[in-house]
């Protein structure tokens, strides 16, 4: 083993046993159900921002480190669009949520739609998480594997043992410590990365690669269809972000949450900036690698002496505990906490904890399990997460917000036909991480038959129980407008939308369309004044 080896192996497990030491600290904190799932609801807003910053910010910097080795500077808008993310949910929902002490979104279903349906999205979301996970947990396996010669698969497997020791400890104060922990490892990471940019390639090494490769400083280079689902995504995960959320709704009052999210945003400016940079700089110094995550480690070993260079990495270890760890706990609440107060309505809270630990175990076990599997392809996973938790929860969330005339078996219908239309596509695309059938993301598929399951059935099987309302409005104008221009756009030009790989957006956002139409216009009847009173408030 190198010297370089030994450094991030030494540091690793000095910072993983100071890790194990605040989850049994927080232990303390941690004694009952409200303490547990979101910390007794009383995080104060820099709590609530070292928190956010360690989700978002730390898997948005892995991500922008890597695309900016392959693709330049059109990386931020991958950063861009994450912002905006956690700029709504500030915004919007946080203090809706809050008010309605939201522990969950699988939670959220369940209340509105009963038990199976509790049950169903909590099992889909739950299982979701670990892919996650895994996808993070790779990009620090990937540096530990160069130093060391420790395989990756390995080096998942460990990262995820960690997440289990401390989060078992101490649930969501556990999360809280160690997110606090993590954003000064951050900014160790941040100085020694720019002092390795001042060393090599330097301002004068940056300005010849952009003479040579100019296509690096495009802000269009990773090109418009993956830049476009980029703002898709996020904007689509606003109403889904249910480990942020659980996060965020640990606050004590509404205010305090939305100044954290408002805080994480300011501190995520650097994670994007420095994300670009040392990607740069990678490619400027070791340009032959086949992934940026690989050319970090190869590129600091040739600038940065072995104990900075430990301490660097050190902070990509934060990161995949930052996104890791959240994810983790997350889906275990969806799993022990939503799915098992399903399928025993009676238990205690104290027994609803005990079912969340026994699901971080299995949800550990289902990390490793993935991290064997495909422990190569980060991204693999990330689509396949994303398509079965979003095919399935979109549409349920929507509408236990905003449509009361939704039924039970709409909701299950539209669990079912979108999780396993999206996961049809997405075999009908041999499983591959980029490459899909008719050159149309699965979760664009997965989604529009979730929204459409979910309206048809709505509108069959509650048939006599509603009516058309039969008014003039501005929003309701705007949205009929946007279905007949999208319907026109999609007709006329949908062999460029297809040749540019944004059919499946441009359809999705056309049902979409409907769909608000469905709730502006299709009412329970007899209530129309109280539905408008309950969706204006």
């Amino acid at each position: 083993m190198s010297s370089y080896g030994f450094w991030v192996i030494s540091l690793a497990v000095v910072y993983t046993l100071a890790l194990i030491i605040i989850g049994n600290v927080a232990k303390r904190k941690a004694s009952r159900g409200e303490q547990y799932f979101v910390g007794g609801r009383t995080f104060r807003w820099w709590t609530v921002a070292f928190c956010i910053t360690g989700l978002f910010s730390g898997s948005t910097y892995i991500s922008i480190v890597e695309l900016s080795y392959l693709t330049g500077v059109s990386a931020i808008w991958y950063g861009v669009a994450e912002t905006l993310q956690v700029l709504l949910i500030a915004l919007l929902l946080i203090k809706p949520f809050r008010e309605k002490l939201i522990v969950t979104i699988t939670g959220l279903i369940g209340d509105q739609f009963g038990r199976r349906a509790k049950a169903l999205s909590g099992a889909i979301t739950a299982f979701a998480f670990p892919m996650w996970s895994v996808a993070t947990a790779i990009a620090f396996a990937s540096a530990f594997h160069v130093f060391t010669g420790v395989s990756l698969s390995l080096s998942v497997a460990f990262t995820a043992l960690l997440l289990f020791v401390y989060l078992q400890a101490g649930g969501m104060w556990a999360i809280a410590f160690t997110q606090t922990m993590n954003t000064f490892i951050f900014a160790i990471m941040f100085i020694i990365g720019t002092a390795a940019f001042f060393i090599n390639p330097g301002i004068s090494g940056l300005q010849q690669f952009a003479a040579a490769q100019p296509n690096m400083f495009d802000w269009g280079g990773a090109g418009l269809q993956v830049i476009l689902v980029w703002f898709a995504t996020f904007l689509v995960n606003v109403i889904l972000a249910q480990a942020a959320f659980q996060m965020a709704l640990s606050c004590k009052t509404p205010e305090e949450g939305r100044k954290g999210l408002i805080a994480a945003e300011i501190m995520s400016v650097p994670f994007i900036l420095l994300g670009i940079l040392f990607g740069l700089s990678a490619a400027v110094v070791v340009p032959d690698a086949s992934l940026g995550l690989v050319a970090l480690p190869q590129y600091l070993m040739e600038v940065l002496p072995a104990p900075l260079v430990g301490l660097f990495f050190l902070g990509i270890w934060a990161c995949a505990l930052g996104w890791g760890a959240p994810c983790q706990f997350s889906g275990a609440t969806s799993l022990g906490k939503d799915v098992g107060s399903a399928i025993f309505p009676g238990a205690t809270p104290d027994q609803l904890v005990k079912y969340t630990k026994w699901s971080l175990l299995l949800l550990t076990g289902l990390m490793i399990t993935f991290g064997f599997l495909r422990t190569e392809q980060a991204a693999w996973w990330n689509v396949l997460a994303w398509t079965m938790r979003n095919s399935a929860t979109f549409a349920p969330v929507v509408a236990a917000l905003f449509w009361p005339l939704v039924t039970k078996r709409a909701v299950i219908g539209a669990l079912s036909g979108g999780f396993a239309s999206g996961l049809i596509w997405y075999h009908l695309s041999g499983w591959h991480p980029t490459d899909f059938f008719l050159n149309i993301h699965p979760v664009w598929v997965g989604m529009s038959v979730n929204i459409l399951v979910m309206v048809l059935f709505t509108v069959a099987l509650n048939f006599g129980n509603w009516k058309v309302a039969n008014r003039r409005s501005v929003k309701g104008a705007v949205v009929l407008a946007t279905v007949a221009a999208l319907l026109a756009v999609n007709g006329m030009f949908y062999e460029s939308l297809h040749a540019a790989g944004v059919v499946g957006l441009t359809l999705f956002l056309n049902i979409l369309a409907v769909f608000i139409g469905s709730i502006i216009y299709i009412k329970p009847k007899g209530t129309e004044a109280s539905v408008q009173k309950q969706m204006v408030s």
